[in-house]
């Protein structure tokens, strides 16, 4: 899927300059669904923000995701995580739903882009990946790299992300039956 999504993003005049490896990880909440397969990429576009996102939103469609709940079980989920050093829509925003509790982020979402993603620095899974390709990518609000939001996780968080053998993966990006994920 990760692949495929890979190569509708550049139909959708969203170019990727760069990918991470693959990661197998516990799906998020924990026990919501299987392990997922994550990635990051580093793309290079001159869409606005609100221009990316309903792009991803329908590459997600066009490879079979349903949204049925919040955080529910998902074939594939395209996640805008940031672009550049932008806040939106603002800083105060952006720091009530950082702050969110978890048991509010459950009932709570966003009814729009929310740039940084609020809590990529508390997720293993997305910045593992991307201290692959963008390490000293600074947020601009808590002024950490995604190297150093890294190294502030538990050991065992990002242990928990494993890098998928290559020989996993199928010719078109899936996991083969039997694989790792």
């Amino acid at each position: 899927m990760l692949c495929a999504a890979l190569s509708l993003l550049s139909e959708e005049n969203i170019p990727v300059q760069a990918v991470s490896r693959f990661y197998r990880t516990p799906a998020f909440p924990a026990g919501s669904g299987p392990d997922y397969v994550n990635a990051a990429a580093m793309i290079a576009t001159h869409l606005p923000p609100d221009d990316i996102l309903p792009r991803l939103n329908m590459i997600e469609g066009r490879l079979g995701r349903r949204r049925e709940g919040r955080w529910g079980a998902r074939v594939i989920d395209l996640d805008l995580i940031a672009v550049d050093d932008l806040v939106l829509p603002d800083a105060a925003t952006h720091a009530y739903w950082r702050g969110l509790s978890p048991e509010a982020q459950k009932r709570e979402a966003p009814d729009r882009l929310i740039l940084p993603h609020p809590r990529m620095q508390e997720r293993a899974f997305v910045l593992v990946p991307m201290a692959e390709i963008a390490p000293e990518w600074r947020h601009p609000l808590i002024g950490k790299s995604v190297r150093e939001m890294l190294a502030d996780l538990p050991v065992a968080e990002r242990a928990d992300v494993q890098p998928l053998p290559a020989s996993d993966m199928g010719a078109n990006g899936l996991v083969k039956p039997g694989g790792s994920a």
